[in-house]
């Protein structure tokens, strides 16, 4: 999995193969886990040492860069992780089934149905699919 946040745009960029988004949706459902992330060469970009789940009283689900440990940080109570882990889950499939990639946003709006208020959009994106596009 490779994790780069992007100060340009405000988000953090994940890319991973199915397995380890899988592995990332399972750590989401359950509430604790950590999963490295693989150091990415990208020039106007910060590559980030992985992603740590916790659970958290919610309600919602609240995704941040905890900056000094360069750690993408996805907290919640379980109703809203469980949606986000099922999100992820069909995310990964349907970008698989599609020319093997692809990526997709995952943005607060107002009465998201697990995001809160403040959380860091993600860009999540299978290899194979092309790089996000802007």
């Amino acid at each position: 999995m490779i994790l780069v946040s992007d100060p340009v745009f405000g988000e953090v960029e994940l890319t991973g193969s199915v397995k380890e988004l899988a592995r990332l949706a399972g750590a989401v459902a359950e509430g604790e886990g950590f999963i490295s992330s693989v150091a990415a060469t990208a020039p106007d970009r910060e590559s980030l040492a992985g992603g740590e789940v916790r659970q958290a009283p919610g309600p919602g689900v609240l995704i941040h860069l905890d900056s000094p440990r360069r750690i993408l940080v996805i907290s919640g109570d379980p109703v809203a992780r469980a949606l986000f882990a099922d999100n992820l889950d069909a995310m990964t499939t349907a970008m698989a089934a599609v020319d093997g990639g692809g990526h997709r946003h995952i943005d607060h709006f107002a009465r998201h149905p697990y995001l809160v208020e403040g959380s860091m959009p993600l860009v999540v994106g299978i290899p194979g699919g092309g790089p996000p596009t802007r």
